[in-house]
């Protein structure tokens, strides 16, 4: 803005309404001039004489979407309201696929110009809400709930505080889910509305089915326990405690829980005593299909019932992630290509991405470098585009490995910019650091990552091969260990025994060596790259002839291979690969 505009524009505090209708690109698509017509009769019947009848403005709209600026929040969520029950109700009557909203309101200072458009944080806070609402849902920023919270009949879920591209601060997000009457229709879309963006999970209490008041607060503890490290991740929405905790004692179905709280996932569980000992149940259900996904049981003793609550807090998380992680996969799998947002494929990419394959490697980059092309600030898409770039040189697919070391480092602290209190991105910097060497960096990211996060399977695998590499083996075995019972069936799991299977080579303990890369090698039988550290493994340890076969296998995926290929893709010390070296060459690899 000029300076000569800066000295006639008006600064006000005001509530600020921002709406856009839900996939209407694909509705143009299919109906263009139908869309326009409907879209048009919307606004002239429905959305602006509600917004005058609120007393608020409407200062402009742009394309599917309008701004509106209200002097009271009351007013604009009221307004907001009104508008989701009558465009429920009016889309109701209609053959076509329904029309929806997503409204986003903020409190801020708005800077006015001469034509009456607004601009500033408060409008651009109210875009970013808008964009984060589900369809046919209102999400408010903090400030809007603190004015609204005890005058209005409505239920606020918690979000937390999240951070929005270019906004410089945590902005804590609630969102209007019960208490407003909408019709069947969008009362469905908000039930299966966190498949349409990122998966949601609620906590519910368990049960204390020994009917002892002191497991009451055991059971209740072990609860917020878990729905703080769950909150952990950013790749959830986490229902607060609040909010779950007001099913409490009465008997409702998983199903309704899903449409009243709007997730697709719930924790369920129970607390039982019987003398000393103490049993724990906890099962994972998706709550718009009623099925069980994970369930699990632990036993323990009172006396070592603080210890019992972090174990079961550990396993519980540890186990929920690859479960959920696994249905929004299969979920993504069932959508029609056409219909896949950048979420989706990032979801159908992680299967590529966990198998360290090179066929699977080309697919995951071609799905995340599209989901990229939708959103090019989505985080985890950029952190796995690194990840994938990272794979190429530690696997010895890289044509180039200079600017493949560039690009996986440049594209994962893009992806830490934007997101740098999610562990599983700075998991995934600290990775990209261990490819260029910078150990020091690399452990001060990882140490970030499980601080955030302790239970993280892949945070733990990582600090074991960074412990490799800085030839310190005991510690690293114990960090694999440490992954494979957190997450005993992760996909990566195979890769904690490949690592194990280094550390004992670095002690010198070839034959152990050997033998636990062959674990991993017997989980992931394509995982043809294995065979680099465990020909020598098998020569160093005398077998010479098993040696001799496992290059056999090298060189067929890797026709062209030479020892001095494999020491530029590990990064282990100057040492060590002398003996990886040394053991290639007796097993007949050339220089």
């Amino acid at each position: 803005m000029s300076s000569s505009s800066d000295q006639t524009a008006q600064r006000r505090l005001a509530a600020v309404l921002a709406a856009d209708v839900v996939g209407y690109s694909d509705l143009m698509s299919k109906d263009e001039e139908g869309t326009l017509r409907r879209l048009r009769d919307l606004r002239r019947q429905v959305i602006e004489p509600r917004i005058r009848s609120h007393r608020g403005r409407l200062v402009k709209t742009i394309g599917d979407g309008f701004l509106c600026e209200f002097s009271s929040p009351i007013e604009s969520v009221r307004c907001a309201v009104d508008l989701q029950e009558a465009v429920a109700r009016a889309s109701s009557e209609e053959r076509s696929k329904p029309l929806q909203l997503r409204i986003g309101i903020n409190l801020g200072d708005i800077i006015i110009e001469d034509d009456g458009d607004i601009f500033g944080d408060g409008v651009n806070i109210a875009s970013r809400l808008q964009k984060m609402a589900r369809p046919g849902g209102i999400c408010l920023s903090g400030k809007v709930h603190e004015e609204v919270r005890d005058k209005l009949p409505y239920h606020f879920e918690d979000y937390g505080e999240q951070r929005f591209k270019n906004i410089g601060r945590l902005i804590r997000v609630y969102c209007l889910l019960a208490g407003m009457d909408l019709s069947a229709a969008s009362a469905e879309a908000r039930s299966t509305a966190s498949a349409l963006d990122r998966p949601s999970i609620a906590v519910l209490p368990f049960a204390n089915l020994s009917k002892d008041p002191e497991q009451e607060y055991f059971a209740d503890g072990i609860v917020e326990d878990i729905i703080a490290a769950l909150s952990r991740f950013r790749s959830f929405f986490v229902i607060a405690r609040n909010s779950t905790f007001v099913y409490k004692e009465r008997n409702v179905s998983v199903q309704q829980i899903g449409r009243e709280l709007g997730v697709r996932y719930v924790l369920e569980g129970s607390v039982r005593r019987s003398g000393e000992r103490i049993r724990i149940t906890a099962q994972l259900v998706d709550a718009v299909s009623g099925m069980h996904l994970w369930a699990e049981h632990y036993d323990g003793v009172i006396a070592d019932v603080f210890d019992l609550q972090d174990q079961i807090t550990a396993s519980v998380v540890g186990s929920i992630q690859p479960s959920i992680r696994a249905a929004e996969i299969e979920r993504s799998r069932r959508k029609r290509p056409e219909n896949l947002d950048a979420y989706d494929l990032v979801m159908r990419s992680l299967p590529h991405v966990w198998a360290l394959e090179f066929d699977a490697n080309k697919e995951a980059t071609r799905l995340v470098s599209k989901a990229l092309l939708l959103d090019p600030g989505y985080p985890l898409a950029l952190s796995l585009a690194a990840w994938c770039r990272g794979q190429r040189i530690v696997y010895n697919w890289s044509g180039n490995v200079p600017d493949d070391q560039r690009e996986t480092l440049r594209l994962a602290q893009a992806a830490a910019a934007i997101a740098g209190d999610d562990p599983f991105i700075l998991t995934v910097l600290g990775a990209a650091l261990t490819i260029t060497r910078e150990y020091q960096r690399a452990q001060s990211m990882l140490e970030r990552a499980l601080t955030l996060d302790p239970n993280s399977a892949w945070a733990w695998n990582r600090t074991g091969w960074l412990h490799n590499y800085q030839d310190d083996p005991e510690v690293a075995i114990q960090h694999f260990e440490r992954s494979l019972r957190l997450s005993p069936f992760d996909p990566m799991a195979f890769n904690c025994d490949v690592g194990i299977g280094c550390a004992h080579f670095i002690a010198k303990r070839y034959d152990q060596a050997a033998l636990w890369q062959e674990k991993g090698l017997k989980a992931k039988p394509r995982a043809a790259w294995i065979h680099r550290t465990l020909a020598p493994a098998y020569a160093l340890a005398g077998d010479l002839d098993n040696a001799r076969d496992r290059i056999g296998e090298l060189v067929k995926e890797y026709p062209e291979i030479r020892i001095s290929d494999i020491r530029k893709a590990l990064a282990f010390s100057r040492e060590v690969l002398d003996r990886f070296a040394e053991g290639l060459r007796l097993a007949g690899l050339p220089d």
